[in-house]
């Protein structure tokens, strides 16, 4: 019985691993491809990867450019929905600097990114350090709440 329980995990982790595919730009369909290399002058690439939201697909390219993580998304047809810009907090509106600071209090910001979707700027997202744990939150650049 051990044996057979051992082999059903054993497959059920190649599986697992086999689903997990790293995707590469001629993976891409080609109006994602056409995107994703206009979005990628100036920058290195990082990853590719799929995500699926309310029954869509996303492909998700991560990138730097000029040191800073750059994230986008980008819709089957080639649409950019969303780019996630890693940015200096000194930068951002000061009403959401303030929220954001009054919400890590004493512990570390280990950095901000800006959330860029088809209407601009529609919030800040910060990462802060609470011991060993990495607490996200998001505000809008008024300072309020985000929630996506």
């Amino acid at each position: 019985m051990k044996i057979v329980t051992i082999l059903s995990v054993a497959a059920a982790l190649s599986i697992a691993v086999a689903a997990e595919k790293k995707m590469t730009m001629t993976d891409l369909p080609p109006a994602v491809q056409k995107t994703a290399q206009d979005q990628l002058k100036n920058a290195t690439l990082g990853g590719i990867s799929t995500e699926t939201e309310k029954g869509k697909t996303f492909y998700e390219i991560e990138s730097t450019v000029n040191g800073k993580g750059r994230d986008f998304l980008i819709d089957k047809t080639g649409k950019l929905v969303e780019v996630e810009a890693e940015v200096e907090l000194a930068s951002i509106p000061a009403a959401a600097k303030s929220a954001i600071e009054k919400k890590a209090g004493k512990d570390k910001i280990a950095k901000v990114e800006s959330i860029t979707k088809s209407a601009g700027i529609e919030a800040y997202e910060a990462f802060i350090k609470k011991g060993s744990k990495t607490v996200e939150y998001a505000v809008k650049p008024d300072g309020t709440a985000y929630k996506d």
